[in-house]
């Protein structure tokens, strides 16, 4: 069996400097003492491992060990990652770790159980020359009063996969990450009323002044399928702010980028700018983007995209950068 410390083979070797070179080329670079980099990423099914360096026909999953090496570069770009559809097995997860070395840390919540909540994680990787955890870790729940609401759009019960936040320090700045995945549903009418207790829970916690800290930042899978529709609308209903520039980008390998009217904005990273008595963030973002790895992993196997999506991801890493 080959391990993921073990020398890759050469046609490895070769893919990933060359997904090294386009890293280097496509994203800001990550400097410790300067600006930070905050990263969401939903991982398809982010669990088993192949201990191949190329998985075959016969095995599954399908994720090997070339693909664990990528999906460790991209990460290892960034500063602070919040991961989505993390299952309950975690060899992926800890070879990953393994590949990026003493200096990262992990934080993860336990399975969710339930159908609704199809078995998932949320995770937070960081670095921990730049951050560190400041104390605060907990699930968001929703208040009981407001799922006897009267409304179309209330939440009838909690969260299908509960929100996860985690507080960071960074120099003297500290920032709460809130990661969640929100219930896909039958049609998209049934995520409306997870997206709009979102944003009023933050809104409310972002406006009390005995809460840990007001720099709150909320990153995740929200599957909105456009700016300006009825899901985005909820989403930003409390007054969240999405940069400009993660507006125009796409979110998932199958997004065809000949027809960005198409695109699925499923993937959000957003935080409160200072309408009404809603704190403003205290770091700047300086820029924001994605990165689209189609062309930069596994290059030298042919593989479709669908066949990609289940080695690497079928959601691109979406990312802000924020200085002091």
């Amino acid at each position: 069996m080959a391990l993921i410390t073990d020398p890759p083979p050469a046609e490895v070797a070769a893919d990933l400097a060359a997904l090294k070179r386009d890293l280097d080329l496509t994203l800001p670079p990550k400097v410790l003492d300067r600006s930070l980099l905050i990263a969401t990423w939903n991982i398809r099914s982010f669990g088993g491992l192949t201990e191949k360096w190329a998985a075959e026909a016969s095995d599954s999953p399908k994720r090997d060990l070339h693909a664990a090496l990528c999906i460790a570069e991209i990460i290892s770009r960034f500063d602070v990652v919040a991961l989505q559809e993390v299952t309950s097995k975690l060899k992926a997860l800890r070879r990953v770790l393994k590949v990026l070395g003493d200096n990262w840390g992990l934080i993860l919540t336990d399975v969710t159980r339930g159908d609704p909540g199809n078995r998932e994680r949320l995770a937070f990787l960081f670095d921990k020359r730049k951050v560190q955890l400041s104390g605060l870790a907990c699930e968001l729940v929703v208040p009981h009063d407001w799922l006897s609401a009267i409304d179309a759009d209330a939440l009838t019960r909690q969260f299908a996969r509960t929100p996860y936040a985690v507080s960071f320090k960074w120099g003297r700045k500290t920032f709460i990450l809130v990661t969640l995945h929100v219930l896909y549903g039958d049609n998209r009418s049934d995520r409306v009323p997870e997206l709009t207790a979102i944003a009023q829970w933050l809104a409310d916690w972002a406006a009390n002044i005995n809460a840990w800290d007001h720099n709150l930042i909320l990153l995740g899978d929200f599957n909105i399928d456009r700016v300006g529709d009825q899901l985005y609308d909820a989403f930003t209903s409390t007054g969240l702010h999405v940069p400009d520039k993660l507006n125009t980008v796409p979110r998932t390998l199958f997004s065809d980028p000949r027809k960005p009217e198409k695109w699925k904005f499923y993937d959000q990273i957003a935080w409160f700018n200072g309408a009404g008595n809603l704190p403003r963030l205290s770091m700047q973002c300086t820029d924001a983007g994605y990165y689209n790895f189609t062309e930069t992993t596994l290059q030298s196997r042919g593989l479709t995209k669908s066949q990609l999506s289940w080695r690497i991801s079928d959601h691109f890493p979406l990312w802000a950068e924020f200085a002091v």
